[in-house]
């Protein structure tokens, strides 16, 4: 397949039934990007209970990048759960754990000894990586930047720089939360230079000394795809290394292949102390990591860590499944391949429609945000009108960004060319017909 194949209307009836079902059953505060019902999927394609094929470029927010069904994880959680479903590692303890643990510390980046804790969620692993950084520091205070995200607990709500829809009603949140200027040259104005700088400032008016974790995410997900300048990631882990202060590098939506590398702070040049992995790792099953410095992860007393579904097995066999596919070179060499069929067909757009701010992004971690040309300000508007254009033509695209003017692409891993060139190619057109709309 090569487009979208849509028998109904979108959504079609079998999907209308159920979502009314849905209404009466679920609550309303989950919401729903598009309300079709899914009946399969695998590799770049969702088919729906009324038999649409659609076109993913959104992996689940980045969690099916090998696929929602591989073969390889189809095996591996078939085979375990024909043994047993769980036990609690913290109770009696099962190989694949270790396994798990193993394959992190060898390929997270970092030239140290380093340890692991397994975890269900993205959200546990941020919050485990500042009880460890706390730990090991005794200090209370966390360091984060503008436009983060990092989950959607109590905690790291208040980590999580954007109100609406995540933080709104929800307070008060945890202190010892302090927020930095982040260099992002379209919104801040400010450069790898300028940014460290006020980092340095706000780490100094409340005393180095009190700061046990600085958090970055190497490319941020939620706050609109934004790719750091040139040294300002270095030149953060330079400075918490200066200060005494645990450099925690929060791959949950970057690591694991997503931006051409196994991990985005390859690109950088640079290793956390503590790195963060979630999403991918379990390939559509809840697992999360924090690996990182052994003396790091090791100051935390026995029993300080763990959770009851923490590295179950079914997710620790996707995980192993997920690693023997990014071990095949030609894993990563397709994720180049994306890359380049996206941006062939995105940065001819930007020169073209002045409402395009910005094509940007790595590998297949891809983003668009829609601006006025001459103030910036956002248009949060045409990006949900392109989006749902993409939705009604068959194509599942998300928005994201502070103002929620980004379109992030965010396809299967493993996902022919040629299926993503197809649904990019939809969504260029709905981005023609919405700016000449808006224009009219």
């Amino acid at each position: 397949m090569t487009a979208p194949l849509l028998v109904t209307e979108v959504p079609g009836p079998r999907s209308r039934e159920l979502h009314a079902q849905r209404t009466e059953a679920i609550a309303d505060g989950f919401g729903t990007v598009l309300p079709v019902f899914v009946d399969s999927a695998s590799g770049g394609e969702i088919v729906d209970v009324d038999g649409n094929r659609f076109i993913d470029l959104a992996s689940g927010i980045a969690v099916t990048s090998v696929g929602a069904s591989h073969p390889r994880v189809v095996a591996r959680v078939s085979r375990q759960v024909a043994r047993f479903t769980h036990t609690c590692f913290m109770v009696t303890e099962f190989e694949s754990f270790v396994r798990v643990g193993q394959w992190l510390n060898a390929h997270v980046p970092g030239d140290f000894d380093k340890r692991t804790a397994l975890f269900s969620t993205g959200a546990e692993a941020v919050e485990n990586a500042v009880k460890i950084a706390r730990s090991h520091t005794g200090r209370p205070r966390v360091l984060v930047l503008d436009e983060a995200y990092h989950g959607r607990s109590l905690l790291t709500m208040a980590m999580t720089a954007k109100e609406h829809p995540y933080k709104t009603a929800f307070g008060p949140f945890p202190g010892e939360v302090v927020r930095a200027t982040n260099a992002n040259a379209l919104r801040s104005g400010l450069d790898a230079a300028a940014a460290l700088a006020e980092v340095e400032r706000v780490i100094d008016a409340h005393g180095a000394e009190t700061f046990a974790a600085l958090v970055v995410e190497p490319i941020q997900g939620e706050g609109g795809f934004n790719v750091p300048p040139a040294g300002f990631l270095r030149g953060l882990a330079e400075l918490a290394r200066r200060h005494g202060i645990v450099f925690v590098v929060d791959e949950i939506q970057t690591g694991l292949g997503r931006t051409g590398r196994l991990f985005a702070s390859e690109h950088e040049g640079i290793a956390g102390d503590l790195t963060l992995t979630a999403k991918a790792l379990g390939a559509g099953l809840p697992i999360s990591a924090v690996t990182g410095r052994a003396e790091i992860m090791n100051a935390v007393h026995v029993g300080g860590l763990g959770g009851t579904y923490a590295g179950n097995p079914l997710a620790c066999e996707a995980a192993l499944a997920v690693f023997e596919i990014l071990d095949d070179p030609a894993t990563l060499r397709n994720v180049a391949a994306i890359e380049r069929v996206v941006l062939d067909r995105l940065r001819p757009v930007a020169d073209e429609i002045p409402a395009v701010a910005d094509v940007r992004g790595r590998g297949a971690m891809l983003a668009i945000e829609f601006a006025e040309p001459s103030s910036l300000t956002p248009l949060p508007g045409l990006a949900a009108a392109v989006s749902q254009a993409c939705h009604r033509g068959g194509v599942l695209t998300l928005t994201t960004g502070t103002h929620g003017n980004v379109i992030r692409l965010l396809p299967p891993l493993v996902a022919a060319p040629e299926l993503v060139a197809a649904g990019v190619d939809v969504l260029v057109a709905a981005i023609r017909a919405a700016t000449t709309e808006a224009a009219a």
